[in-house]
């Protein structure tokens, strides 16, 4: 079970920025309404939550920030690649890849996110960030991307989204309180990404990213 555990502390959260974390996806159901958040690490390979797959995701949306944006762009997901040792949200090994039907084009809307190392060192109080179309803290769905900076742990963020620090995708979003973000005594619990790259890699690299549901 690798996971990052750590407290959060809520420092601000906004709309995101236009052009930044644009390796953001939603995971969508196939009649467009969001289900979980990912992020892109190659053209055609999407890293998100393995609990996600219980919602049966049918498609991404990538190139925009906006779930209704002009920009946006819909991809049909190809395959979906549980880790072979998921069993449930909350026992670890919450990650999960997804081969797109097609590659993006990738330009100056759509980017991915680098990996981190093998290892991985989080300094005290280090601020990282957090971002999804999850509710707010007024419980609120929203239509735009909602990014908040945090130290270390994030109360917005979608599952399956990443926890980005220092421009590299570290964690995958996986669980906290009773899908409850907001218990000031209690962690939200991350996927150690740093934990799982022999398995990323010989997913992705080669050709073994076939369908496990």
């Amino acid at each position: 079970m690798f996971c990052l555990v750590l407290l959060f502390e809520i420092i601000n959260g906004n709309k995101a920025p236009e052009n930044s974390m644009q390796y953001m996806v939603s995971l969508q159901s196939k009649f467009g309404f969001h289900l979980c958040g990912g992020f892109l690490i190659r053209e055609d390979v999407v890293v998100t939550a393995a609990h996600c797959d219980e919602l049966e995701p049918y498609q991404i949306l990538v190139g925009s920030h906006n779930l209704k944006g002009s920009n946006r762009r819909l991809i049909k997901i190809q395959s979906r690649c549980k880790h072979p040792d998921y069993k449930t949200v909350g026992l670890g090994n919450d990650i999960m890849l997804l081969k797109l039907s097609e590659k993006v084009p990738l330009n100056n809307i759509i980017k991915t996110i680098p990996l981190p190392k093998p290892w991985i060192y989080l300094k005290d109080n280090q601020i990282c960030s957090v971002a999804g179309w999850g509710k707010t803290l007024n419980s609120h769905d929203v239509d735009d991307l909602q990014v908040v900076n945090v130290s270390i742990i994030n109360p917005k963020g979608d599952s399956g989204g990443p926890l980005v620090c220092d421009g590299k995708a570290v964690g995958v979003v996986s669980f906290n309180r009773n899908a409850n973000c907001n218990y000031p005594d209690a962690p939200n619990v991350y996927t150690d990404i740093s934990k799982y790259l022999p398995w990323i890699n010989n997913v992705t690299e080669r050709g073994k990213l076939l369908s496990q549901s």
